[in-house]
């Protein structure tokens, strides 16, 4: 016993220390989690935690009950029944892609249905947690493409839900085609009277939580989910299932504020745990095995998200920067892939499972934030035919709706159809911009004498927009930023 205390103490303190370490080179804790359960877990032939990882089994599964429930519970039901069609458009795209690439890849691998299934859903899903972290570590929370990327990875959650409630059946091991579509039957139904208790029970809910000290909601609270999370389980339905439902129900209650803020520290610190159990089951000899079938996941993976954040710039009317925010900040695979991995395992699944996707999940996770820096990179290279022409001359630069300057707006329309100066010296140029504050109209920064830019410095004057047909962009010279056109604005 003092043996496992220790072991756990290590784990846990060296994971802490890992992490601490990433944080500061900006890459997400979930890795460095499970490195830590991989360098002392019993396959590396270094130090030894535990030597048998089961022995974490009943706390990995309490943290992944708690993980799986405060996603329930922060999940917003309005905000996604409230998104517009194009969202909807945009997210089925999105997980359409991904999941369907995951899929043929898991039967190219040719490991079996179940596997494929599997590797289909860790390959499909992203990691909300890590792409909120990427949105608020590099600013870009006050960007035009941010509340689509929140939109998306809002209505993924709730997808993973029903994806759950599809494999679990599948991994059960039906006997027939009849016994798996009753399995499957019982799961979305299972599924359908925890929304429907959601919809129409939270109020008792809420009075069986509802007290005045934290330390008996968090009891009642925390005794609820796991309850929920083993009936679940017991009628051949994921536990995973029950904890997310479970949070969905409390989230419409009176006290979700209090219950989310008594949740923190336990996800925090139970979830974490999970992740070293995970990491601790890896068989670091299967990783050479898996390892130039990862490397092809990770390609296929790139190319479906860039896919997809360019038919969501499509959709919204992004230029290429903000497809490139789309596709790259959503890549990063972690909490929900290991999830899925976990379920692998626990069902005796080809071993090389559990390898392939902590393999993969450390890969993107390290990977994800360093494309996502660099997305004006890729923006360089998209073609302009892919998006809308207007985009031509700012494809690099970020689209903002948190201007500070639109106040200095004061003409926005203009008979003007020459740069003067450039009529005066004799030159020509390329593109024609308006200042908003003077009007004054003045040649862009890809023509000789750059005039535009010129004006700015001398006046100071920070919004300028495109006289080019078909452009609609505004930018901002103090800001550095491309703004969003004000509604009512005209265009000449």
């Amino acid at each position: 016993m003092h043996a496992n205390l220790i072991g756990l103490g290590a784990l846990i303190l060296v994971a802490g220390l890992l992490a601490r370490f990433g944080r500061r080179m900006g890459l997400p804790t979930v890795p460095f989690f499970m490195l830590a359960g991989i360098l002392l877990g019993p396959s590396t032939g270094g130090p030894v935690a535990f030597e048998h990882p089961e022995d974490l089994d009943i706390l990995a599964l309490f943290g992944l009950v708690v993980l799986l429930f405060h996603l329930g519970l922060e999940f917003p039901v309005e905000q996604v029944l409230g998104s517009g069609k194009r969202l909807y458009i945009a997210a089925g795209a999105y997980i359409g892609i991904n999941i369907s690439a995951g899929l043929g890849l898991g039967f190219a691998l040719g490991w079996g249905a179940k596997e494929a299934f599997v590797i289909a859903g860790a390959v499909g899903i992203s990691s909300s947690a890590i792409a909120t972290k990427l949105l608020i570590e590099m600013r870009r929370l006050a960007n035009a493409e941010t509340p689509v990327i929140l939109g998306i990875i809002v209505i993924e959650d709730l997808f993973l839900a029903l994806y759950l409630a599809l494999l679990s059946p599948i991994l059960s091991g039906a006997n027939s085609a009849g016994e798996l579509l009753l399995r499957i039957g019982i799961s979305f139904g299972y599924l359908a009277v925890l929304f429907a208790v959601a919809r129409w029970g939270a109020k008792w809910i809420g009075k069986l939580l509802d007290t005045r000290e934290d330390e008996l909601v968090a009891i009642i609270m925390i005794g609820l989910v796991v309850l929920v999370a083993g009936i679940s389980a017991d009628i051949g339905v994921s536990d995973a299932i029950g904890a997310l439902m479970i949070g969905l129900v409390v989230a419409r209650t009176s006290i979700r504020e209090r219950a989310e803020r008594i949740a923190i520290p336990l996800r925090d610190v139970f979830a974490a745990i999970f992740f070293i159990a995970f990491g601790t089951s890896i068989d670091v000899g299967e990783i050479g095995s898996v390892a130039v079938p990862v490397l092809i996941a990770v390609c296929v993976t790139v190319v479906t998200n860039v896919t997809a954040g360019l038919i969501t710039a499509r959709l919204f009317g992004l230029n290429q920067r903000g497809a490139a925010n789309v596709g790259l900040t959503v890549l990063g695979r972690g909490e929900f892939s290991l999830i899925l991995a976990t379920l692998a395992i626990g069902a005796g699944l080809d071993e090389r499972v559990g390898p392939f996707i902590a393999l993969y999940v450390l890969i993107l996770a390290v990977l994800a934030p360093i494309l996502a820096a660099n997305s004006k990179y890729l923006a360089r290279i998209i073609p302009d035919r892919l998006l809308h022409d207007r985009w031509r001359y700012v494809r690099e630069e970020t689209i903002s709706t948190a201007c500070t300057h639109l106040d200095r707006i004061n003409i926005t329309e203009t008979d003007e159809d020459e740069c003067q100066e450039c009529v005066d010296l004799g030159d020509t140029w390329v593109q024609l911009r308006m200042c908003l504050s003077c009007g004054q109209v003045a040649c862009c920064d890809d023509s000789k004498n750059k005039h535009a830019t010129a004006h700015y410095e001398d006046s100071r004057h920070p919004l300028i927009r495109s006289l080019q047909e078909g452009d609609g962009w505004q930018y901002c010279y103090e800001d550095q930023t491309l703004v969003r056109e004000p509604a009512g604005s005209s265009r000449s």
